[in-house]
């Protein structure tokens, strides 16, 4: 597999859609960093990283669902930089995900961060993906 992230968010979007609570996805750096953003911006209820027999490990997510509608806080989840194709985006020219309401991941000189974050350090970086 080359593309780890779109796979990750694929996962996420496929365990929505089927309406799981929680999904299991392999684990990486990168991956554990964009786990902790989703639930620190509240798009999920909890985390647990879990070590394998394999070196890998292992990522719990469990989803975040409305509790009379049932629907998920996760609307949208767009990858954005592929690696055939990679999206950089400067300070000035930093992306809003549906008019502030959505956030934008970032990977940047200083780490995995969301788009207001990067803009209050005033540093930009390849644009990840985007969560509404």
């Amino acid at each position: 597999m080359t593309d780890t992230i779109a796979d990750y968010l694929t996962r996420v979007r496929n365990a929505i859609k089927a309406n799981h609570r929680i999904v299991e996805i392999p684990a990486s750096n990168l991956k554990k960093e964009l786990t902790k953003i989703l639930l620190e911006k509240g798009y999920i209820l909890n985390y647990k990283f879990e070590d394998t027999e394999n070196k890998q490990g292992l990522i719990k997510i469990a989803l975040k669902y409305h509790p009379e509608t049932k629907q998920s806080a996760i609307r949208g989840l767009d990858r954005v930089s592929s690696p055939g194709l990679r999206k950089y985006a400067g300070t000035e020219r930093l992306p809003r995900v549906m008019n502030g309401l959505g956030v934008a991941i970032l990977s940047t000189s200083k780490g995995i961060m969301t788009d207001k974050e990067a803009k209050k350090h005033h540093i930009g970086g390849e644009v990840l993906c985007y969560i509404y």
